[in-house]
């Protein structure tokens, strides 16, 4: 009888080391970074306006970027249309980039964020 109540208390005593983190932040919401817009090109501009509108932006951007990438290598397309109608050159660094130049407050802070790499730089340079 003894030897059930200590296997009860290191079980219970196990479940709750296992489930402390959760519990230390039941209740805390950890605030989605904003990244910074505070870049020359975008300061200049009087309609501060993506390729495409900023929550399709948030959500879709790495399969707009896939679809850049098979447009110019496999069909040699430099030209993007957006949903408004208005063409694009189809290039990270020269579209992309040109606003967003600043990559440690833009890119890295929702990445780290969201725990995803970059790894853009392994073909584009910086």
């Amino acid at each position: 009888m003894i030897y059930n109540k200590k296997i009860y208390l290191g079980i219970l005593i196990f479940i709750i080391i296992l489930i402390s983190p959760f519990l230390a932040s039941l209740g805390k919401v950890n605030a989605a970074p904003a990244p910074s817009l505070d870049t020359p090109v975008i300061n200049a501009m009087t309609v501060k306006q993506c390729v495409e509108p900023t929550k399709y932006m948030k959500a879709n951007h790495m399969e707009l970027l896939y679809q850049w990438r098979d447009e110019v290598v496999r069909k040699g397309n430099t030209i993007y249309v957006n949903s408004r109608g208005q063409k694009y050159t189809i290039s990270l660094e020269k579209t992309c980039l040109k606003c967003h130049s600043n990559e440690e407050q833009f890119c890295q802070r929702c990445h780290t964020y969201a725990g995803v790499s970059l790894y853009c730089w392994e073909c584009h340079q910086k």
